[in-house]
């Protein structure tokens, strides 16, 4: 939203329209055509400008209106050197007469995305009032110490940014987070809760919080705001999925593949999840009954060659061979190929074992192939071993 406060600043007071016999001024052409969002029409206005020729040129203006181009383009760089070309071209305020400080917030801005955080820093102070008017230059100075290690000076900049805009919860939100990477999880916990009574927090915030603690870990905690926001958001997919998740990391994969299969009947493309969190589980035949809905023909067919592996209905998986085939997956992935070759060993039908084995290539399951063709060789000379 601030990055036209500048074009104020680079317009004049002309209307900006000019008679057929005039001369174009192409930087203010330029201005206009970066307040109006068209910013290679823009440059092209700007490659109208000859610095060498023309000494009665604003260079400083110039150089402005360029790293407008490029920081809506988000080449920050190009717009970093222009905005440093236009201070030292002595680019003023008309009313002022000194440097904009806006132009201080956009290189702020560009530094910070270089992360060139000590001169974003720096360049926030230098915009003085017009930084300190913006809630968003605190949370990039806060975000800055942050990533330099200057944990006194985040604090400080967030507990400001608190006191000047008091209905701004987005500082305590980032507490919170800071706190999470500090290990400090009871006392993130509690401010989450604070966080979120006083915001009235979106299912995003509950996702974020609780995806956070679970990254961290600390399962128990990143629950309670799950099922918290679970509760205020009923529904709410994301916050289901992270909850699965976190159950997931607790070692309690049924947990886990109930809710997905809850989520499923409202998104049919997690039902290969929540069969596959089932298998984790044991349940090894829900899991089987689960993967006939899934409508993804290849996730299907080797889900389902997983299950009857754990099973070891080898009748099953043998008749799974035309299926594989039509979908590509034997050519694609030798594991299934090998799978396939040894179900066809249990089944006693060594001719058609050997038919997959001789098209194994991967140097692995090749010489898995070869012990497998040598247990053959051994039943076919004892039968009783293989009974």
């Amino acid at each position: 939203m601030w990055r036209f406060l500048l074009v104020g600043v680079l317009l004049t007071a002309s209307s900006c329209v000019w008679a057929k016999d005039e001369e174009v001024d192409f930087i203010e052409l330029a201005s206009v055509l970066v307040q109006d969002g068209h910013y290679d029409r823009a440059e092209e206005a700007l490659l109208n400008v000859d610095l060498e020729q023309d000494d009665e040129v604003d260079r400083g203006k110039f150089y402005a209106v360029y790293g407008l181009v490029h920081l809506n383009r988000s080449e920050a760089a190009l717009a970093k050197t222009n905005f440093y070309k236009a201070i030292d071209e002595g680019f003023v305020d008309e009313t002022t007469g000194k440097t904009p400080d806006v132009i201080y917030i956009y290189l702020a801005q560009v530094h910070y995305s270089l992360e060139e955080y000590r001169e974003a820093i720096d360049a926030i102070q230098k915009a003085g009032e017009a930084a300190a008017r913006l809630s968003s230059t605190y949370i990039m100075r806060a975000h800055s110490h942050w990533l330099l290690n200057e944990r006194d000076q985040t604090w400080s900049v967030l507990e400001s940014a608190s006191d000047r805009f008091p209905g701004n919860y987005s500082f305590t939100r980032r507490k919170v987070f800071y706190l999470i990477e500090l290990a400090l999880y009871q006392e993130a916990a509690e401010l989450g809760k604070a966080y979120l009574d006083a915001s009235e927090g979106t299912a995003e915030d509950y996702v974020a919080i609780g995806n956070a603690l679970r990254s961290a870990g600390q399962f128990d905690e990143a629950l309670r705001f799950l099922e918290r926001g679970g509760l205020k958001f009923p529904g709410n997919l994301d916050l289901a999925k992270v909850k699965a998740h976190t159950y997931l990391g607790r070692g309690d994969s049924l947990a886990a593949a109930e809710i997905f299969y809850q989520a499923s009947l409202d998104d049919p493309n997690l039902i290969s999840e929540a069969a596959e969190l089932y298998r984790r589980a044991g349940k090894l035949y829900r899991a089987l009954s689960l993967n006939t809905e899934i409508q993804k023909q290849d996730i299907k067919l080797k889900q389902r060659l997983a299950i009857l592996l754990e099973l070891e209905d080898y009748s099953s998986i043998i008749t799974m061979e035309d299926a594989m085939n039509r979908a590509g997956l034997l050519e694609a992935e030798e594991d299934l190929r090998y799978a396939l070759a040894y179900a066809f060993f249990k089944m006693n039908q060594y001719d058609d074992a050997i038919r997959h084995i001789a098209l194994l290539k991967r140097p692995d399951l090749f010489r898995k192939g070869v012990e497998l063709r040598k247990a053959m060789d051994d039943c076919q000379a004892e039968p009783w071993r293989c009974v």
